[in-house]
């Protein structure tokens, strides 16, 4: 009887499998505006590694998960005013055991690929369960061009897709798939995301506020048409130090050594630490951390270019272009200099800040594309208008949540304060207006920042937590998160609280706690 009862059982799951396989390839006949379905697959679960994990914040292993259906598609396509092919190319992959929850993974770059959707949480030092193995249907998308090139600037539309309005079209489609398959609408959905996945997250809660009730945004590059500038102006500052090569180019990558960079953070550390009441290699105290470089066993010019970049790109008057810098710990870290200085002993410089940042200023930031201008004349008297038209459709600088907090949305936004891309003092700025702007913000709002942390993670932090369970229990049980308990490589077998903004975790009774 008893191997009959698990022989019928077994029976069973066969036919609810077969059922789920047949319900998912039925999506290829779905039909929807301006939407082509390019592929319907029913999956065992493998799924492969993010090739853009660098900048999304993604896993770049490959991963398993539980069988379910992946969809792949465009919508709108067409040839752009450049003569180019343009559409907004997405993938949903919705689980087989649907926990009725929709989340929609943010990107990274300048976006131009389609990330496994897999719903990491977007710090690649994260261990916590991605959302598609919790059973959340997953949605990814490229951001309406299809390589991660700035070149898509010369077209208009593709530049409006990129801002904000391959969100809301990938919202749309990627609902009425899930209405669909599971014949119900998503009860939570959730946008987060890393870098300019963030700065997606961002756009989430502050254009399309009524699509969304649960915004996760990491290291966001809310501010980004002005970071951009900022590189550049980091670039010029470091220039001026850089020593050239036997041929006589001068190597970005040796403006600071490595040894230099040890230098600042340890003096950092020696001053700051103990600022939360423990020295123990982690400056939980940041914003108390009144550090100048001055007295710095380094040469004046060095410690003058350091000035000039953590105080931020200024104009000739002293006005600030963007924001200043935290001193931390993370400066010393290989994501800093990654971003800041890169590794290339020739003249062509292999930092993110020009390979990354010089094109996108170049293509889309400025207006209209400028791809013969010489950045090295770039004048911050001037040239930084030319932004300001991208600007004002690209920067989630928005302060009014209003109608997103009435929703009933919540938002989450951590940062980490050693961030060499997108400034952890411009996000704080940011969070005390939004504090202002919108009524009673702090219902609805939290922000964590992770002291020594780089880009999307990393750096000498615990950056390993998990703000995906946080928003979760705050949805479902209301618990407004307080803190988030955070470990890391950097401090093995060590935990240390993420205090909810303005609180900081401090040493006090043999334990650390959020005052």
């Amino acid at each position: 009887m008893k191997k009959t009862l698990i022989t019928l059982s077994l029976t069973a799951v066969a036919l609810t499998a077969q059922a789920d396989e047949k319900n998912c390839l039925a999506l290829q006949q779905t039909t929807l505006p301006d939407t082509v379905i390019n592929s319907v697959t029913w999956s065992d679960g493998a799924i492969a590694g993010d090739d853009m994990a660098a900048l999304t914040g993604g896993s770049a292993a490959a991963q398993k998960a539980p069988p379910h259906c992946v969809v792949s598609g465009e919508i709108g396509a067409r040839t752009g005013a450049d003569g180019k092919h343009y559409g907004i190319k997405f993938q949903l992959r919705l689980p087989e055991n649907w926990n009725q929850r929709f989340l929609f993974q943010g990107g990274g770059g300048v976006d131009g690929f389609v990330a496994p959707a897999v719903g990491n949480i977007p710090v690649r030092s994260s261990t916590a369960t991605p959302a598609l193995m919790r059973g959340y249907a997953v949605v990814s998308m490229d951001g309406g061009h299809p390589t991660p090139t700035p070149d898509f600037g010369a077209d208009q539309q593709a530049r409006l897709d990129f801002a904000y309005q391959a969100t809301g079209k990938v919202t749309t489609v990627a609902k009425a798939l899930i209405r669909q398959h599971y014949q119900q609408a998503p009860k939570h959905s959730t946008f987060m995301g890393c870098s300019n996945g963030g700065r997606e997250a961002l756009i989430a809660a502050q254009r399309y506020p009524l699509e969304f009730d649960g915004v996760i945004a990491a290291n966001p590059g809310f501010r980004l048409s002005r970071a951009a500038v900022a590189q550049q102006w980091d670039y010029q500052q470091l220039m001026k130090i850089a020593p050239a090569n036997d041929k006589g180019e001068k190597i970005l990558a040796n403006a600071l050594t490595q040894e230099d960079l040890d230098k600042v953070s340890a003096a950092v550390l020696k001053q700051c630490d103990s600022k939360d009441g423990r020295a123990d290699g982690i400056i939980n105290a940041w914003e108390n951390c009144d550090f100048q470089p001055d007295s710095l066993d380094l040469p004046q010019a060095k410690i003058a270019a350091l000035k000039a970049v953590m105080d931020g790109a200024r104009d000739s008057k002293g006005n600030p272009i963007y924001s200043g810098w935290y001193y931390d710990t993370g400066l010393n870290q290989p994501d800093w200099r990654a971003w800041k200085l890169g590794t290339s002993q020739t003249g062509k410089a292999d930092a993110r800040s020009v390979t990354l940042g010089a094109g996108s200023l170049l293509w889309y930031f400025m207006t209209p594309a400028v791809p013969d201008f010489n950045l090295e004349k770039f004048d911050f008297d001037r040239d930084p208008l030319k932004t300001y038209q991208t600007g004002a459709l690209n920067d989630a600088i928005s302060t009014d949540l209003s109608s997103f907090k009435a929703g009933g949305g919540k938002l989450i936004v951590v940062t980490g304060v050693s961030d060499p891309v997108f400034s952890a003092k411009d996000q704080v700025e940011w969070y005390k207006a939004l504090q202002q702007d919108t009524a009673d913000a702090a219902s609805f709002s939290r922000l964590f920042m992770v002291p020594g942390m780089n880009h999307c993670g990393g750096g000498q932090a615990y950056d390993d937590f998990d703000p995906l369970t946080a928003l979760e229990n705050w949805q479902e049980k209301g618990e407004a998160p307080k803190r988030l308990l955070a470990r890391g490589k950097a401090f093995p077998n060590q935990e240390m609280p993420l205090c909810a903004y303005p609180q900081v975790a401090t040493y006090q009774d043999g334990g650390y706690r959020c005052q």
